[in-house]
């Protein structure tokens, strides 16, 4: 028979509509009001709640094969299912670094065997992201969803054109981590007033934006599809939005921390630190007037687990990552939809259908598609508590803050995955 979500509000086609959604081994098979319960045998009442289609991160850390005690394909795709997420795609700071076939074909293994939702792996850009020698992107274009050297930027403009000469023959996606490492000076957080006032050393903006500017030059002269990692600073959105009206194939993503938090909200503890840093409050409202004007079109968490013995060494000492799959919708739709920011179908947008589009993953709310689902409860109010969170890494600086929009439910190929309150 098949499964019929009723009386749901449904994102379907850029609006909100109150209507029913049939699904059938798994696929959906209609979206209208009034399906009949005998054409199901499984009935979920969602009055008053918010369906949409799964929720889609283009830049997680799931840490394996490499680091299975920070994070793991189960614990990583659980974590993701939690926050509403049907697909995610794997960044490869891994060991081994899926550079070669073999290598991602070791992490494909683990993402058959464990993972509940879509799991998409990244190959690298350069063998070990080492920024030296070109991987074999013929070899590698059809079993990973996009090329980058995350984690390290592709330091010679040499190396990063040859790259995008072959991904512009293969017609595949580059997506950099932009970061200049002569100008990084041994720095960890932003270099701003925070870092001044308490004797931090920091990282200037032009380490971003300036391999930003070099790469979208790149782009418009090879035709490269181009997409910018986690921007944090204002002149990276003022460099995409100049080469996209100049017509580069380029793209660009931000974080839920970057456009909730600066560095004015910095404090000396671990779960502050990530790369690039919380910058000013000017860039923070820079990357907001970019997600409203199409500059940038995805919002990624950047998911990247750490033990509680790595992230414990206050700002100086401890490595750079925070988690953010089981955070991001709620602390979005809580500080840009519910203070009128944004609508919900924009936050939608830039949540699933632009990161589809974009990484050509396929997948929409739409009759025939899989039915890969999310249920929000966009009236649920609760506090951010790490200790309930699925993902190995605990890490946020989000700990304690009253959010609304908690995903009760995750469906991916038409069966449940997700479900708030059991194991």
């Amino acid at each position: 028979m098949g499964t019929i979500i009723k009386n749901g509000t449904v994102i379907f086609d850029g609006t909100k509509v109150k209507t029913d959604i049939l699904i059938r081994d798994g696929i959906i098979a209609a979206i209208e009001a009034g399906i009949e319960a005998e054409e199901s045998d499984e009935i979920i009442d969602a009055e008053g709640k918010t369906v949409c289609y799964g929720l889609t991160d283009v830049h997680v850390h799931l840490r394996v094969p490499g680091r299975p005690d920070k994070e793991t394909i189960a614990s990583g795709s659980a974590a993701a299912a939690a926050g509403g997420y049907t697909c995610v795609c794997a960044m490869p700071n891994l060991s081994p670094v899926p550079d070669s076939p073999e290598n991602i074909a070791i992490e494909q293994e683990l993402i058959d065997r464990d993972a509940i939702i879509d799991v998409l792996p990244y190959a690298a850009i350069t063998k070990g992201r080492k920024g030296e020698e070109l991987v074999d992107i013929k070899a590698l274009k059809d079993k990973a969803v996009a090329f980058s050297d995350d984690g390290s930027g592709v330091q010679t403009a040499e190396m990063m054109r040859l790259a995008m000469e072959k991904a512009a023959e293969e017609d595949v996606l580059i997506a950099a981590h932009c970061e200049v490492n002569e100008l990084l000076h041994g720095g960890y957080i932003h270099d701003g007033t925070y870092a001044k006032v308490h004797g931090h050393r920091g990282i200037c903006s032009e380490s971003e934006w300036a391999q930003v500017v070099r790469d979208l030059e790149l782009s418009l002269q090879t035709g490269c599809r181009y997409h910018i990692c986690h921007m944090s600073a204002a002149e990276s959105v003022e460099a995409l939005r100049a080469a996209k009206a100049q017509g580069a194939k380029a793209s660009g993503e931000t974080g839920p921390h970057y456009l909730i938090l600066s560095d004015a909200d910095l404090q000396e503890e671990g779960r502050f630190k990530m790369n690039p840093p919380l910058r000013s409050a000017s860039d923070r409202d820079a990357l907001i007037k970019g997600i409203l004007d199409g500059t940038i079109e995805c919002i990624a968490t950047d998911h990247a687990p750490h033990t509680a013995e790595e992230k414990a060494k206050g700002l100086e000492g401890s490595a750079m990552g925070i988690v953010g799959l089981e955070t991001a919708f709620p602390l979005l739709y809580t500080n840009l939809v519910e203070t009128g920011i944004i609508s919900l179908e924009a936050l939608i947008k830039l949540m699933c259908d632009n990161p589809r589009r974009i990484f050509r993953i396929g997948g929409a709310m739409r009759v025939g598609e899989k039915a890969d689902l999310a249920i929000f409860d966009l009236n649920s109010e609760y506090s951010i508590d790490s200790r309930e969170f699925k993902s190995k890494g605990k890490a946020t600086p989000f700990e304690g803050w009253k959010v609304k929009g908690r995903c009760i439910r995750t469906i991916k190929d038409g069966k449940t995955v997700y479900e708030y309150g059991k194991a």
